[in-house]
């Protein structure tokens, strides 16, 4: 086993499957299965999961929501997806507990790091919600600093695509695969990986980031096992 504690970063969107809109079931159970085989590795688990697929603060602004408002709205998102993936991974027999950056007692705990740690080496799967709690920070920024704080090995970013490209696969047929860049390559590129101050964080404090594709099963598991399975940055 390649990383004792990692920092899985899941995207809003990701949750929507086969919908149009909001938390496709049979994605959420997906994902509960892919992290409770690397759970019985014996793999600590902290989970920043997005709201996206729910509301989005910068699309606020378009309709006339202040954007601060809009920032809160979209972290209530994130904890609403929380609560669906906190259900599933209770459902497939794991221990979990739900923190929020935003303090609502009657749903989930209130951020606190101490707790957090000490819940991760009880074996309990933790998931972070409404981001770091601050308008104008992006729940990419939210993991980066969550996997700092919890001291995780890696941050493992699942997205759509298996891993970082010279542009975008989905409309550049040309776009080629790294296996492995450094953080000063991507700055150089201008590859939009996660947000600058998410990115930044982990470039400061040495903490590398596997982007990868979470939806093709298997993958989480090779990654902890230390195979390769989308890109690393370094």
């Amino acid at each position: 086993m390649k990383y004792k504690r990692i920092l899985l970063k899941l995207s809003g969107e990701a949750l929507v499957g086969d919908l149009d809109f909001g938390i496709d079931p049979k994605r959420l159970h997906q994902y509960a299965r892919e992290i409770k085989a690397i759970k019985e590795l014996g793999v600590e688990i902290a989970i920043v999961i997005g709201g996206g697929n729910i509301f989005r603060g910068v699309q606020a602004e378009e309709s006339g929501i202040d954007r601060v408002q809009g920032d809160y709205m979209g972290m209530l998102a994130t904890v609403i997806n929380g609560m669906a993936l906190q259900s599933a991974l209770e459902k497939a027999g794991l221990y979990t507990r739900l923190m929020s950056g935003l303090t609502m007692d009657q749903v989930c705990e209130p951020f606190i790091k101490r707790k957090a740690v000490r819940h991760l080496e009880k074996g309990r799967v933790v998931i972070f919600g409404a981001g770091t709690g601050n308008p104008y920070f992006t729940t990419d920024t939210a993991a980066s600093l969550r996997a700092i704080e919890m001291q995780a090995d890696v941050v493992l970013k699942g997205t759509r695509v298996d891993g970082v490209y010279s542009a975008d696969p989905e409309k550049d047929p040309t776009a080629t695969k790294y296996t492995n860049i450094t953080f000063q390559e991507v700055y150089e590129k201008g590859l939009n990986i996660m947000d600058m101050t998410a990115f930044t964080l982990c470039h400061e404090n040495k903490l590398p980031i596997i982007v990868f594709d979470m939806n093709k099963a298997g993958n989480l598991l090779a990654l902890v096992q230390g195979e390769e399975a989308g890109t690393l940055i370094s």
